[in-house]
């Protein structure tokens, strides 16, 4: 059996006790709380403060939660909610459009799929919730990257490399691909990241009207593409989930 890391331990055990209480703690109280060496206690503390995991009060001295530990709970939350919200909407979009239907959000520079629908036929299918895609090719990436400011920074820092010929990577082009996906409220994928595979996705708001992630559908270019061109009934067909997702979310109409 392995043996648990001792300073992620204590620091785990710092996080509690400041979630804990309704005020500051100084680093006596946190030393003497947690059985700490006051100098043990101020090393984890500092760590945790460069993280912005826990924020020191300048007055007093005093330690509280920092805003980055608070922020990734507040997406911990925001994706169950979304996820939760969205369930009945997928179901519907996979039956009416025949496809794999993918909910996705932004993390670490990319596309994390956090609901997965399977086609609804009796062909073998891999779920692919945990599963990762790229920003710049992809249709869930190009619409977190159109709508979502944090996602347009990293997709323009990173390394936007090919998978095909017809992936889009040169800035100015792919920016004129943001812009025409904003204009028309959802992204395509015809090839662009895997040969022989389409896809379409919509964004998906919450009650700040803010972007919190795209629905879309994925499946073989012959089947969602018809004369070179996504069919016109399954982009509405996604469009039509993203906003019922968004209404669900508070987003009111879009």
């Amino acid at each position: 059996m392995a043996r648990n890391i001792q300073s992620l331990e204590r620091a785990a055990a710092m996080l509690r006790l400041l979630a804990g209480g309704e005020r500051r703690l100084g680093l006596s109280d946190i030393a003497s709380a947690l059985g700490l060496a006051k100098g043990t206690a101020h090393g984890i503390l500092r760590t945790l403060q460069a993280e912005g995991f826990v924020e020191q009060d300048d007055a007093s001295g005093r330690y509280q939660l920092g805003a980055e530990l608070l922020r990734l709970g507040t997406t911990y939350l925001d994706v169950h909610e979304l996820r939760a919200r969205a369930l009945v909407w997928t179901d519907d979009l996979a039956r009416s459009s025949g496809e794999s239907v993918y909910l996705g959000v932004l993390h670490q520079q990319g596309v994390l799929i956090v609901h997965h629908v399977f086609r609804p036929d009796d062909s073998r299918q891999v779920l692919e919730i945990g599963a990762m895609q790229p920003l710049h090719s992809t249709a869930l990436g190009k619409v977190l990257s159109a709508y979502d400011p944090v996602a347009h920074s990293e997709v323009i820092e990173a390394d936007r490399k090919p998978f095909t010929d017809r992936t889009v990577c040169e800035l100015e082009s792919f920016e004129n691909v943001l812009d025409i996906t904003r204009a028309r409220g959802y992204a395509a994928d015809v090839e662009e990241t895997w040969e022989g595979v389409a896809g379409v996705a919509a964004p998906i708001h919450d009650r700040r009207r803010m972007p919190v992630g795209a629905v879309g559908i994925t499946g073989a270019v012959e089947r969602l593409c018809r004369d070179g061109e996504l069919r016109p009934e399954l982009i509405a067909a996604v469009r039509d989930c993203a906003r019922a997702v968004s209404r669900d979310l508070g987003a009111g109409r879009f």
